[in-house]
């Protein structure tokens, strides 16, 4: 009988013992044509292998190893080495900036670096000669005059039997209170703070998740492209591997498609941004269509942005047949071919949004949590017929939970992390005397159970007339017009709410193509063209008609840009609003007519 995991590492035995699985692991082949396939009994020994070269290294118990890589299966051989040598791994994200890894990289202690391509060594480059710690450092790719992981590799091989008794050992004594990994949060504010979770504190998250939800099963394979050094899509991984389930890498965010198609996925994770996109994907693809099939097409598309989960009523559901027969499999087909699980973290999916791929058969997990909570607090239960549409689930079993009474979500229990690393200070600020987490999310319980995330606390700004407003409500509205890609809305201590906006180019030349306009070649002109701030203004009326007085947006201006991750976006895609500010201060005083003498 397979023991119940209380240590990550305990996954690998418990593998061992249930399942035979040849792809266990895959990537994509240097051509993009095929996958290279790692089995259970490959990735255990790789991970002892790792163990024994970190051991004959000399590090000790407790010294951080950080890895820097997009997600493959080395990732997995690599956490699950670190942690059986007793070592604590520190995943960094592939795309900081310099000023962000020197933090980290000194902030950690890290004793050793393992890089995973050449070019994200360049990125590191500049930074390496300011750490204090002077860190080895291996490279999974080629790159010049860095040991390649394969040495590391073979230095483990050469020095099993050596180390061996000393893995077995740590497998006995190493508790469920001690340190795994430190996570960085992704900084949408200052410097990122160092998350420390323990053992305990990802298995107590994981393993309600795989006993309550039973999603999918060792016969199952999920495509991975989100990244790994994140919590969420981290703790996925643990939940499937602990299910037998296959991990296959996406070769590229461009593959996507692609990678699902040919391997028949049975599902995979993301954030709600890569739905709105497929979305929006999927709206173009009908608007594209010619005479009957393009009404077909968008009668089913508007039909399924409605989608009543729970009705039963006949005609209901023999209109929702047809469009799932002659519209919502082809989606499915374009993916895989069938029913599909996905799993969806970081913040809300426009209600419009998710209700989409529901009826499309595609079974949307949305949850919610942070780092700091290892990280799960509720998540929706298709499979178990008990989903909020709206909302993010019910709360996840063994979670303590309650609102404080200004409605911000509270928590503890065994999920919570063990603190801030060196920052013992804001732990005390986060953590009351009475163990509670104050997450700084404004929440509610529909029905009594089911979760609702209304805003961020720190967020939640306040008129100059004295009433607040929760941007992000404003913000998820305005998502859902096709035409927007990016929002924020603005005006803290002003007379009333506006917003900068980012159009959906792609969109707008579908829709400059429909009324045989000739659309302009620069964005800067696409913005101020009378058909687009025309097109635009009929949006935001839209939304504000669905909001009260205080909270509709007076004013808005459109910016050519794109939002991209590390600067305008965090790592998970949330706003960067200190950064957007700053960056747009000159359209911010222009909004609200403020003179630059005044500075």
């Amino acid at each position: 009988m397979a023991i119940r995991p209380t240590r990550i590492f305990d996954i690998l035995d418990v593998i061992s013992e249930k399942y035979e699985k040849p792809d266990f692991f895959a990537k994509r082949t240097d051509d993009g044509n095929g996958w290279v396939t790692y089995s259970i009994p490959e990735y255990v020994d790789y991970a002892h292998n790792f163990a024994c070269a970190f051991l004959e290294l000399g590090f000790q118990k407790g010294d951080k190893i950080v890895t820097i890589m997009r997600n493959r299966p080395a990732w997995n051989f690599l956490d699950m080495g670190i942690m059986l040598a007793g070592m604590v791994h520190v995943p960094v994200y592939p795309t900081l900036n310099p000023e962000e890894y020197r933090h980290i990289l000194n902030h950690c202690d890290c004793k050793c670096i393992v890089f995973g391509i050449e070019s994200i060594y360049k990125r590191v480059e500049p930074v390496i000669p300011d750490i204090q710690q002077h860190p080895l450092m291996y490279s999974v790719d080629k790159v010049n005059n860095v040991p390649s992981l394969e040495e590391l590799l073979e230095l483990g091989r050469l020095n099993r039997e050596k180390w061996e008794p000393v893995i077995e050992e740590n497998k006995r004594t190493i508790s469920t209170d001690d340190i795994a990994t430190i996570i960085y949060t992704s900084g949408t504010t200052g410097k990122s703070k160092g998350v420390m979770l323990s053992h305990g504190n990802i298995c107590n998250n994981f393993l309600p998740i795989v006993e309550d939800l039973q999603n999918l099963d060792y016969h199952c394979k999920m495509l991975s492209f989100l990244p790994l050094c994140h919590v969420y899509e981290r703790i996925v991984n643990y939940h499937y591997q602990y299910m037998g389930v296959s991990h296959y890498y996406a070769g590229s965010l461009a593959t996507i498609a692609k990678d699902m198609h040919d391997m028949h996925a049975d599902g995979f994770c993301a954030v709600p941004r890569v739905f709105e996109m497929m979305y929006d994907k999927l709206y173009a693809a009908g608007k594209n269509l010619k005479g009957i099939k393009k009404h077909i097409y968008l009668w089913a598309f508007r039909f399924a942005t409605k989608f009543d989960y729970y009705c039963e009523r006949p005609l209901y559901l023999l209109k929702y047949n047809i469009a799932d027969k002659l519209v919502y499999s082809k989606w499915r087909e374009a993916l895989g071919g069938h029913e599909m699980t996905v799993v969806s973290g970081g913040s809300s999916i426009p209600e419009k949004v998710i209700r989409l791929f529901v009826a499309a058969k595609i079974r949307v997990y949305e949850g919610y949590g942070l780092t700091e909570t290892s990280p799960v607090i509720a998540v929706n239960n298709p499979r178990g017929n008990s989903i909020q549409i709206g909302c993010v689930g019910e709360i996840l079993r063994g979670v303590e939970f309650k609102l404080a009474d200004d409605g911000e979500i509270l928590t503890k229990g065994p999920c919570l992390m063990k603190g801030y690393y060196k920052d013992e200070q804001y732990t005390k600020e986060v953590i009351d005397e009475d163990g509670w987490f104050h997450t700084g999310d404004i929440g509610s319980l529909e029905k009594g159970k089911y979760l609702k995330i209304t805003d961020r606390k720190k967020e939640i700004f306040k008129l100059s007339l004295g009433k607040y407003i929760a941007p992000q409500v404003v913000e998820s509205k305005l998502h859902e017009s096709n035409y927007i890609e990016n929002v924020m809305v603005i005006g803290e201590n002003e007379k009333f709410a506006s917003a900068i906006i980012v159009p959906s180019f792609d969109n707008l030349e579908a829709f400059f193509k429909k009324r045989h306009l000739s659309m302009p070649t620069s964005r800067e002109n696409i913005i101020h063209h009378p058909e687009v701030m025309a097109l635009m203004s009929k949006e935001v009326d839209k939304v504000n008609k669905t909001l009260a007085d205080h909270e509709q947006i007076k004013r808005f201006r459109m910016v050519p840009d794109t939002w991209n991750i590390g600067a305008e976006l965090s790592q998970t895609m949330k706003l960067r609003r200190k950064y957007i500010y700053q960056k747009y201060d000159a359209l911010c005083r222009e909004i609200y007519n403020y003179d630059k003498k005044e500075d």
